[in-house]
């Protein structure tokens, strides 16, 4: 059964087992407490519930969230056992509960097995075995027992691994087919930068160069029939072009050379030759036009003339292009025609809020597949017939739905995923499903570490990947017709996992009621206990983080700090309402958020209070001089990349193509005029006289985003007092550093500067 269904019917199931007691006295202890055992012994006697409750409390982090406890217990707890919540809990049912918890469960076949186990790992130490159930302070052994058998730590932490083996480029990644599933292509490092390689497949020959960019490592790549192609900005303008090349790199092209102008691919125009549709920014930089683009010589035909307020277009099944989605950047509307020659018309009214993202048409064309929270909270996947009536294919009441893998052979939707402590996922073809849990098996791994990547039309051959907290990546060959597996590659091999530090989930509630959640990275072999600690704000503010590897987070455990990831109001991911509660509350209700995150760390007794830093890029940046600015006792050190120091001048030099998002910023972060006093409250840059914290800030000179200026600001501002900030400014890079060697200078630089200031 599904976790999320057993999650909501797991008091159901607990509510008529049969409990197995060894003397009479305990029969009548489990059925007529009041009459075996006296008051006082009785009130010591844990309930199952309350066991389950303290120990979701003791030996997890989930402090917050309803939802998230009920989903570890219901890991702990599988169908039809414990069925009466409200009987004692005995000492084989809790060590079954424990051994699972620690991870140690192997084919444990009874009760018997399971407490066999536990003593083995001596969770019962100290546990008197006259009674078969337990008091409380008993419990606070048996955690204590847990505790010490999970950590196993001898405090001393583990051996130092260089910034340059978590930060350089970590081997071939990225692996696709090609639509016949003939060739593999992947990225790779050359000359220190992210290169595309094609690869025969069930060949020995040796992969094949096909670009040859030195300059900055290439964004992405993609195949149009038997064309390869890929994509690069310039110093990281952002400014994408399309190119092809020969293969060795030797004839490079760039098939999009206009200054200025960024695209994105709208649709590959499957069965037409040579062509696909294009959006650009080419007439107007503030909008995108759709254009009909030639692979091979780069010619372009205009399809599709913005009128100056359309986000998205979406061709059908032919390539025509019948949607478009409209918006004045706070409400909207999904526009439809019958065919190109007819008029745009009003289709889905979207208000302040909705999100409605088309994601295909179906195959005949009939039917609009969307994500959309129009009406409700969450994001759902949804179905529309040309109407505008809508159908639900899947939701979750606790999350949004973050991904959907709609197949256009089969015309269905096979999984919708969502993310809770982890990625999960519903699915909606057994036969598919057979097949993802089939290699899934195949390779050990829980749904959460694993995925499909890509497959060939007939979805007959695969390129899966293997991911985690402390594995970096894995990809593999799968070939359905001969169930054979083959590993592609291992990103940084060099990087063994047994060395690396588990993230956590946590939740806690914020001073105002609000349930935040995060993940925590505690050092490997260090006892949690008074750690320096970094917290470290996503940026965006609408994003949000997730579990899985992440190499900064490992560096910095891996020098002994705590690393704290918060998600807090504004985030993406948990429903409407929460996205909405951070409207207008940069450096207010988000960033106490991130404030309550230290304080439940510093009660956990895991931080210590004098040795707290902060390190953010891009919003996380902003975070960061919040922090140090309206909170300046609370923080020993700060870094912050690619930081907004000035709402006002954020807003002054957003980028072009983001003007028609333009009323989102002031509608979610505050406008220039009507909120000036907000915005001049809540920009660090006008309080930097409050600044006491030690600061390194680092920013790329091309960043369209987060503009140089920005920086500059809260540098001179503070130099101007006379604080010594350290400064870090490449003029090759753009919002957070793309090129190896820039890398690696900065967070070796980082490292230094934390080690300098919490060690």
């Amino acid at each position: 059964m599904n976790k999320r269904f057993l999650s909501t019917s797991l008091a159901l199931i607990l509510t008529a087992s049969v409990i197995y007691p060894v003397t009479i006295q305990e029969v009548r202890a489990a059925n007529e407490p009041n009459k075996s055992i006296s008051a006082v012994e009785q009130e010591k006697r844990l309930t199952a519930k309350e066991f389950l409750d303290l120990a979701v409390t003791t030996i997890t982090y989930q402090h917050g969230s309803d939802t998230m406890r009920q989903q570890v217990i219901t890991e702990w707890v599988k169908d039809g056992e414990l069925k009466n919540l409200s009987f004692y809990i005995k000492h084989e049912e809790i060590a079954r509960i424990l051994v699972r918890a620690l991870g140690q469960e192997e084919n444990e076949k009874n009760l018997t097995e399971y407490k066999e186990k536990a003593d083995k790992l001596d969770l019962f130490k100290g546990i008197s075995s006259e009674y078969s159930t337990i008091t409380e302070k008993d419990a606070t052994i048996i955690f204590e027992n847990y505790l010490n058998i999970k950590n196993d730590t001898n405090d001393k932490g583990v051996k130092e691994i260089s910034v340059e083996d978590f930060i350089r480029n970590p081997g071939n990644l990225g692996y696709e087919l090609s639509p016949d599933g003939n060739y593999i292509t992947f990225a790779s490092d050359w000359e220190n930068r992210l290169n595309v390689f094609v690869k025969k497949m069930n060949d020995d020959s040796e992969p094949v160069r096909v670009s040859n960019a030195k300059d900055r490592s290439i964004a992405g790549f993609f195949w149009k029939d038997d064309t390869l192609l890929y994509v690069k900005d310039n110093g990281g303008d952002e400014n994408y072009h399309i190119y092809s090349s020969t293969f060795n790199g030797a004839e490079e092209k760039d098939l999009t050379p206009y200054p200025g102008v960024t695209l994105s691919i709208v649709s590959s125009l499957e069965g037409v030759k040579d062509e696909i549709l294009i959006m650009m920014n080419k007439e107007d930089a503030k909008v995108f036009d759709v254009y009909k683009f030639n692979v091979k010589t780069g010619d372009t035909t205009l399809v599709a003339k913005n009128p100056g307020n359309i986000l998205t277009w979406v061709a059908d099944r032919n390539g025509a292009i019948r949607i478009a989605v409209a918006s004045d950047g706070v409400e909207g509307v999904v526009l439809y025609r019958e065919t190109e020659k007819d008029e745009f018309k009003p289709f889905i009214e979207m208000k302040a809020g909705d999100d409605v993202a088309p994601l295909a048409f179906s195959k005949d064309n009939k039917y609009i597949y969307a994500t959309s929270n129009k009406g409700r909270d969450k994001i759902e996947v949804v179905k529309y017939d040309l109407e505008g009536n809508e159908t639900v294919i899947m939701s979750n009441p606790d999350v949004d739905v973050s991904g959907v893998l709609y197949n256009a052979q089969q015309d269905k939707v096979l999984y919708g995923a969502y993310v809770t402590d982890k990625l999960h996922y519903q699915f909606f073809d057994k036969n598919f499903e057979q097949l993802f849990r089939k290699i899934q098996n195949k390779l050990g791994v829980t749904e959460s570490e694993f995925g499909i990547n890509d497959y060939n039309k007939e979805m007959t051959k695969f390129i899966v990947s293997v991911s985690s907290d402390t594995v970096f990546g894995k990809y593999y060959y799968y070939d359905s017709t001969t169930d054979e597996l083959t590993e592609l590659a291992q990103l940084s091999p060099w990087l063994k996992s047994e060395e690396l530090a588990e993230m956590q989930p946590i939740s806690y509630k914020s001073r105002d009621g609000l349930t935040i959640h995060g993940y925590l990275t505690l050092p490997k072999n260090k006892k949690a206990e008074d750690l320096p600690l970094i917290v470290n704000p996503h940026g965006g503010p609408w994003y949000r983080d997730s579990w899985g590897f992440n190499p900064e987070v490992q560096l910095l455990a891996n020098r002994g700090y705590a690393v704290l990831q918060v998600n807090f109001r504004s985030s993406t991911g948990y429903g409407k309402e929460f996205l909405q509660a951070g409207n207008k509350q940069w450096g207010l209700k988000i960033q106490d958020d991130i404030t309550d995150g230290v304080q439940w760390a510093i009660d956990q007794g895991i931080a210590d209070p004098k040795r707290i830093g902060i390190y953010g890029a891009s919003f996380g940046g902003y975070a960061t001089l919040a922090g140090i600015t309206f909170t300046p006792d609370l923080y020993a050190a700060a870094v912050d990349y690619v930081g907004v120091s000035n709402i006002f001048t954020l807003l002054d030099t957003i980028p072009p193509y983001w003007e028609t998002m333009r009323n989102m910023f002031y509608e979610r972060v505050g406008h220039p005029e009507k909120d000036k006093e907000l915005l001049t409250a809540v920009s660090p840059v006008f309080h930097a006289d409050k600044i006491k914290t030690p600061l390194f800030v680092a920013q790329g000179a091309n960043d369209p985003r987060v503009n140089q200026a920005e920086s500059d600001q809260i540098v001179e501002a503070l130099r101007a007092r006379g604080v010594e900030v350290e400064y870090m400014l490449k003029e090759n890079e753009g919002h957070g550093f793309a090129n190896e060697e820039n890398s690696i200078e900065f967070y070796n630089a980082m490292i230094k500067f934390f080690d300098k200031h919490l060690k």
